[in-house]
């Protein structure tokens, strides 16, 4: 789950990071006195994506004009994203902006830590072009430190100050169970001062109740109710529905749908030992989505009845078109149920899938 600015910020704050002196407020109202921020403050608009600051969600302006810019912010939407909250903070005079960044390298399953002088908001642009002037270094996570020659090689001929901030970041990378810990810019002022400018935190989805969150904000209200049903579900953009039982038979069910030119609307798995309520709200799930016209359902019975699927099926009642593969225990009496009711059904999911391809024609 992505943490929104002003709550990595206050993670760093406590990790001993320093961070520009700032506060959070939902309306144009809260900005009654801004003398302690000096001159000019800057707006930055608390959305849960990236490139806020292209997409004109961060606006630096004098105090006076505070307000009226706010006003704007508040009735922007950035990358579909209504503004609720500003995080106000004082406008630092920058002499250089860094970037560090620990993260989960998956080559590897270990964390690295990332630094270079070329900070900002065209970083991607470095890793693209320029990858060598990041420099890195691999480290286990059964170490709850940087090593000391580790900080001085990544930070290098940047200003000495830099390095409790690294270090620092590692700790909050391990302590908050994260997948990313980024300060992009970490800059140091004219008067030699180093502030994370910016703060971004990615808690690991499996550790969020354990660092205090009730809930994880970034699922959709689709993907909120299949965690509640306990499904392995992602949703994509395509037009076909799948329930699958088990990883590797639904992501088979969604090359296949690819290798027919079709588009797949999502990644749906039931688990083992399906019953007839799970595999219905399955069903009604997918079939709540929007431009979902058919749905596929590829199961296997194992542990899984296929006349419990059948009727998991025929409870959910769905408009849409359903086609049906599933082979194993009860097989012949899941099949005697479906037909009954007018589904069709299929003895491979080739076929099932090819099925679906000649619905858009």
């Amino acid at each position: 789950m992505k943490l929104r600015e002003h709550e990595g910020k206050r993670i760093f704050a406590d990790a001993g990071i320093p961070v520009p002196a700032g506060r959070v407020v939902q309306s144009v109202d809260e900005l009654d006195d801004l003398s302690s921020f000096g001159d000019r403050v800057v707006l930055k608009a608390q959305v849960d994506v990236g490139g806020r600051g292209k997409a004109g969600g961060v606006v630096i302006c004098g105090v006076d004009e505070a307000p009226a810019r706010a006003a704007e912010l508040f009735s922007k939407t950035i990358k579909g994203l209504a503004v609720s909250e500003l995080l106000v903070e004082e406008c630092l005079s920058i002499a250089h902006e860094y970037y560090c960044a620990v993260l989960i390298d998956r080559s590897t399953r270990q964390p690295v830590v990332l630094f270079t002088e070329a900070g900002g908001v065209e970083i991607e642009e470095t890793a693209r072009q320029d990858p060598d002037r990041i420099r890195r270094f691999d480290i286990s996570p059964l170490l709850t430190e940087l090593p000391a020659f580790a900080v001085r090689d990544l930070v290098g001929p940047a200003p000495k100050a830099l390095g409790p901030v690294v270090s620092a970041l590692y700790r909050v990378f391990l302590e908050k169970d994260a997948l990313l810990a980024e300060i992009n810019p970490l800059v140091v002022l004219d008067d030699g001062r180093v502030f994370a400018a910016d703060a971004k935190v990615i808690v690991d989805d499996n550790a969020i109740a354990r660092q205090g969150f009730r809930q994880n904000r970034d699922l959709t209200e689709r993907e909120a109710e299949a965690e509640r049903h306990g499904f392995s579900y992602v949703e994509l953009d395509g037009e076909i529905g799948v329930v699958g039982n088990g990883a590797g038979l639904t992501m088979a069910t969604l090359d296949l749908i690819e290798h027919y030119g079709l588009r797949a609307a999502n990644f749906l798995d039931v688990g083992g030992g399906a019953d007839r309520e799970r595999v219905a709200h399955a069903v009604r799930l997918l079939a709540g989505s929007p431009g979902v016209r058919v749905i596929i359902v590829n199961l296997l019975g194992g542990i899984t009845r296929c006349d419990e699927v059948a009727q998991g099926i025929i409870d959910a009642g769905v408009s849409q078109r359903v086609i049906v593969r599933m082979a194993g225990t009860n097989e012949a009496e899941g099949r005697a149920l479906l037909t009954e009711h007018g589904y069709e059904m299929y003895d491979s999911m080739d076929r099932a899938v090819g099925a679906a391809a000649e619905v858009k024609v």
